[in-house]
C-alpha cells in the first residue's frame, strides 16, 4: 500500500479537536496535550491503517521500535482514532517523580526485569486486556541496534501475552520517529521531518491455539508477529528487509561512546 500520505494541516486540527481524553488521567493527558503541538504540528506526519484498530475491546499494539519517541507518536495515532495504549516500560521509572504519574495514572504497565515481580508485566498486560484496554508492546525490548533499522530479533513475552489472553494482535510500524529523536536521544525538529505510521489486520495465530505455551511454540508464534510487523515497514520504506534477522546477542554491535539505552525498554520479555 505504500507510503500513507502526510495529514493536510486541516486533517491535523479536526484530530485535535476530535482527540480522544477521556480515560487518559489527569497527569497523563497533560503531557498528551504538550507534546501534541510537537508531533502533529511540528512533524509530516501520516498515517494509515486505522480500520484495524478495535473501536471497543481489548488488543494488543504490537510495533517495531526505532526511537524513544515511537510511543509518543504511538499515542497520537491511538486517541486521533478513539483508543488510549497502555504501555510497558520499565519497572525503575515508577521511581521518577513526574514520570510516575504520568505512567501510573496513565494506566500503563511496569516491567520489573530480572526479579521476583518479573511476572507482573505479564499478568498485569492480562489484566488490562481483560478489562478491554489496546496495551501497546515493542517486542525488541528496546530501540533496534540493527545497522538499517530493521527490526531485530525479538523476546517472545508478547506470544505469550497474545496467546494466554486471546486478544487480537494488531501489527504496527513506525518509521521517521528515528530522525525526529536519534538514539543521541537530541531531538531533531527542523527541517521538519516525514513520520509515518501504520496498521495491518489482526494476525491470525489460530494455528497455535491449544498449544502449550512452549519455547518452540512462543517463538514461532512471535516470528509470525514480527513478520506482519516487518512487512508492513517494508512498505513505509518502500524497501526489502535484510535476509536475516539482526540478533544483538549472536554479533553484538559495539556501543559508541557514551550512547544511551532506550530509557524505557519497554517489552514483554
Amino acid at each position: 500500500m505504500g507510503v500513507p500520505p502526510e495529514l493536510t494541516v486541516w486533517q491535523k486540527i479536526v484530530t485535535t479537536v476530535r482527540r480522544r481524553r477521556r480515560g487518559s488521567g489527569f497527569w497523563f493527558g497533560l503531557a498528551i496535550a504538550v507534546i501534541w503541538p510537537f508531533v502533529v504540528f511540528g512533524t509530516r506526519l501520516g498515517w494509515r491503517g486505522a480500520e484495524h484498530l478495535p473501536r471497543t475491546g481489548g488488543a494488543l499494539l504490537v510495533g517495531n521500535h526505532v526511537s524513544f519517541s515511537d510511543p509518543i507518536f504511538d499515542i497520537a495515532f491511538g486517541t486521533a482514532h478513539g483508543r488510549i495504549p497502555r504501555f510497558l516500560a520499565k519497572g525503575e521509572l515508577w521511581s521518577v517523580p513526574v514520570v510516575k504519574w504520568v505512567l501510573g495514572h496513565g494506566g500503563h504497565i511496569p516491567v520489573y526485569r530480572s526479579s521476583k515481580r518479573a511476572a507482573e508485566s505479564f499478568t498485569g498486560s492480562i489484566d488490562a486486556l481483560a478489562r478491554g484496554e489496546i496495551v501497546a508492546i515493542y517486542p525488541e525490548g528496546t530501540y533496534t541496534r540493527d545497522p538499517g533499522h530493521w527490526p531485530m530479533k525479538p523476546k517472545n513475552g508478547v506470544a505469550r501475552i497474545a496467546l494466554r489472553s486471546g486478544a487480537p494482535v494488531i501489527p504496527m510500524a513506525n518509521w521517521g520517529t528515528q530522525d525526529f529523536l536519534p538514539a543521541d536521544g537530541r531531538p531533531t525538529p527542523f527541517p521538519r521531518k516525514r513520520v509515518t505510521v501504520a496498521l495491518g489486520p489482526p494476525v491470525d495465530l489460530s494455528e497455535f491455539a491449544g498449544k502449550p505455551l512452549t519455547k518452540t511454540t512462543l517463538d514461532a508464534a512471535t516470528a509470525k508477529i514480527m513478520d506482519a510487523v516487518t512487512g508492513l515497514l517494508e512498505e513505509l520504506r518502500e524497501e526489502t528487509r535484510p535476509a536475516t534477522t539482526y540478533d544483538p546477542e549472536a554479533r553484538p554491535r559495539p556501543e559508541a561512546p557514551g550512547e544511551p539505552l532506550d530509557p524505557a525498554e519497554r517489552a514483554a520479555g
